[in-house]
């Protein structure tokens, strides 16, 4: 099924240090300086948006298919260069599950080039399965965060857990960055970037017996959200 909402554009941002500091570590990297100093993003793709249920395949030339597991908020209300407090929060219309794909493979060879992720993430992103209000979140949010267990499984075995709430920069912040010298519309998508312990590159296809395969299952979900599910599929030929 199509995604709960109409989507204009696509953001997609870098906001839970443990996945970072852990992703670099992998590599042998510290932490970048700037990383404390600004809430980096990058654009992806509104088109390859795809709804709970529907089947996601792996770009022509991976064999390293990951999922990342995600909260993502909705613009309901244009908004230009808001503040970062919390009178950002409302622009939104809610919020939802995000499931970033990533080609893994495909993504190496990009970032050596020092540009951005590009086609290793362009092909699918997930969102659902329902839009949830901001305004039935409020209990939960303290501190410019939503405080929401999150996990995710493949075939039914748990992968990742995480809390939404350990996010580093806060969703006024990233509202305002975003925000800052141009106009977010409605229906534009805003994800949190992945949590802690939220993708197989984290946890290493080594941990959990690799990359995902044509017939896993991948379920994310998120307090309060519900579960959003896809299912790998084999590329046609």
């Amino acid at each position: 099924m199509p995604a709960p909402f109409p989507v204009t554009g696509l953001r997609d941002f870098y906001a839970f240090e443990q996945h970072v500091k852990t992703c670099r570590g992998h590599r042998g990297l510290d932490m970048v300086p700037q990383w404390y100093q600004v809430p980096v993003f990058y654009f992806s793709n509104p088109v390859a948006i795809i709804g709970d249920g529907d089947p996601v395949r792996a770009p022509h030339g991976s064999e390293a298919l990951d999922y990342e597991l995600e909260l993502a908020c909705v613009v309901g209300t244009a908004a230009r260069d808001l503040p970062a407090d919390d009178s950002a929060m409302e622009c939104l219309a809610g919020f939802t599950i995000m499931n970033d794909w990533s080609a893994r493979d495909i993504q190496r060879a990009e970032m050596a080039v020092g540009l951005g992720p590009s086609k290793s993430k362009d092909f699918a992103t997930s969102l659902g399965p329902a839009l949830i209000p901001f305004a039935d979140l409020r209990d939960r949010y303290r501190s410019g965060r939503l405080h929401l267990e999150m996990t995710a499984t493949v075939n039914g075995k748990t992968y990742s857990r995480g809390s939404a709430g350990s996010m580093y920069w806060t969703w006024p912040q990233i509202l305002a960055h975003a925000s800052r010298d141009t106009e977010l519309r409605p229906g534009d998508v805003i994800g949190s970037g992945t949590v802690g312990t939220g993708c197989i590159l984290e946890l290493t296809p080594e941990a959990v017996g690799g990359w995902l395969k044509p017939g896993d299952a991948v379920e994310l979900e998120i307090e309060r959200l519900g579960t959003l599910r896809n299912t790998v599929v084999e590329r046609p030929q």
